[in-house]
């Protein structure tokens, strides 16, 4: 995951466009290569790294490593740390995750309507 430098234009466009624009802060937010798969994943329930890694074999485990930790950050995902031999680390939407569940499920309607004309 490339990131952008918090001196560079670009960071400070992002950032001011996403202040007066509700719209650009929310695509800001899901922006990264592998949020909306794992957000779908997640919609379904709790999933252990393991998990996602196996229903997204594309993504590297380092990449979901930071996106996972960039999501938690966000706010989108909640990790949660069991206090086990081996330790049991589990991935869960949020509230403000479970929000874009119908917002998904509007992209996905429309995905399936278009991607035919490409």
């Amino acid at each position: 995951m490339r990131k952008i430098k918090e001196s560079s234009t670009h960071f400070a466009n992002k950032n001011s466009l996403g202040d007066i624009c509700p719209e650009i802060y929310a695509i800001n937010l899901l922006s990264g290569q592998w949020t909306l798969a794992i957000c779908c994943h997640l919609s379904n329930g709790k999933l252990r790294f393991g998990e996602l890694k196996k229903r997204i074999p594309q993504v590297t485990e380092r990449m979901l490593a930071l996106q996972l930790r960039k999501m938690e950050e966000d706010q989108l995902v909640i990790r949660t740390v069991y206090p086990e031999v081996p330790p049991r680390v589990e991935y869960e939407l949020t509230e403000s995750g479970m929000e874009l569940i119908p917002i998904f499920k509007q992209l996905e309607a429309w995905g399936e309507r278009h991607k035919s004309r490409l």
